[in-house]
């Protein structure tokens, strides 16, 4: 995202690999700043869309070009020379994304923009997130979930110093471990209790799996406790952690009913295909008996044999890691961990596992 961000070249192609984060807020940045980008990523970046964020853009007054499938990258931006609107339309439900891409570069329109939300809205963590750190670089956006309007006017963003949270995505497979091992005491430095991050609800959630969350001095550890046999839990504004939970319930001989895991099919991979699949390996059912509505019966972890396949997605490697407190696992690709968690395989053996590489 760095290295791109400071690409100056006319006409350059920009490679976000498989970033999708990296693909959408580019795409609003390059298109509404005047520059002349091509934006291209993975076979699998590919699939994604940005249907729904190109026609925004047009709207307000940006010149995007598919080179591929329409509504699929590559994409070009062409230019932008004038806002033609100052507001849009955008449906709620889909990735926060789209929203956060489009807020950000609001202020520099010289008319600002107001989003209006159709329909049930996901991800508000996110929304919010934005807002907050828009506010800490001197801009202020406007946000009525009630009427579902997002208002941003024109400004200028100042430079300000913030500190970076540490990430409670990459926490979570740290309380996914301390769940399904034995015993366990884990601390996690620089981890912010009062954080705006929609993965802060994961303390809630393995709470019930089995895992006590204490906050002392600026950090946070992590013990065992009683679990429950059964867990409903509504994923709309956290669904990066159903990849750690779903495993660790399947593992442990937790039933469970889920919703808001809509957002899954369009990530790095069908996300839930691939749960299916790996779940299945234990013997353990993921089924979506009507829609919107999933539900899991757990398997048994000492029937693993197979290796977890891990389909290009770092959130498959460390969702499943923990499985290792209770048998050992072979996982693929490992390396996929280098998107968002780099340092994850050491982490790991540092906490005592053994780790071997199959070539």
């Amino acid at each position: 995202m760095q290295a791109l961000i400071n690409s100056n070249d006319e006409d350059h192609s920009i490679d976000v690999m498989d970033a999708g984060t990296t693909m959408r807020f580019l795409t609003s940045f390059f298109a509404l700043t005047n520059k002349k980008k091509i934006l291209t990523g993975t076979d699998r970046m590919k699939q994604r869309p940005i249907k729904l964020l190109v026609d925004a853009l047009r709207l307000i007054g940006a010149e995007i070009s598919y080179l591929g499938g329409e509504g699929f990258p590559p994409i070009q931006t062409l230019g932008f020379e004038s806002q033609k609107t100052d507001f849009i339309e955008m449906p709620g439900n889909v990735s926060s994304q789209y929203i956060s891409a489009l807020m950000m570069l609001a202020p520099t329109l010289p008319k600002g923009l107001t989003i209006q939300l159709k329909g049930e809205t996901g991800s508000i963590p996110y929304i919010n997130m934005t807002a907050s750190l828009m506010k800490e670089f001197g801009v202020e956006p406007q946000l009525d979930f009630k009427l579902n309007i997002i208002s941003i006017k024109h400004g200028a963003y100042r430079p300000a110093s913030v500190t970076i949270e540490a990430d409670w995505s990459a926490a979570s497979y740290w309380l996914a471990f301390v769940a399904l091992a034995e015993e366990a005491k884990i601390i996690l430095p620089n981890v912010s209790e009062k954080s705006l991050q929609g993965d802060r609800v994961v303390v809630e959630v393995m709470k019930k799996l089995g895992v006590n969350s204490d906050f002392k001095n600026g950090s946070l550890e992590l013990t065992k406790r009683n679990s429950q046999s059964h867990i409903s839990w509504d994923f709309k504004d956290c669904p990066d952690l159903a990849q750690t939970v779903l495993p660790v319930c399947a593992a442990k001989g937790i039933s469970g009913e889920f919703t808001g895991l809509e957002s899954l099919r369009i990530k790095e991979t069908d996300r839930i295909a691939a749960l299916k699949n790996e779940l299945k390996k234990i013997g353990a059912k993921l089924e979506e008996p009507e829609t919107g509505k999933w539900k899991l019966t757990p398997g048994k972890i000492a029937t693993l044999s197979a290796p977890i396949e891990t389909y290009h997605d770092h959130r498959m490697a460390m969702g499943f890691a923990p499985w290792a407190a209770l048998t050992d696992i072979t996982i693929l690709a490992p390396e996929v961990v280098n998107k968002s968690y780099p340092g994850f395989w050491e982490d790991v053996k540092s906490v005592g596992y053994t780790l071997s590489e199959e070539r």
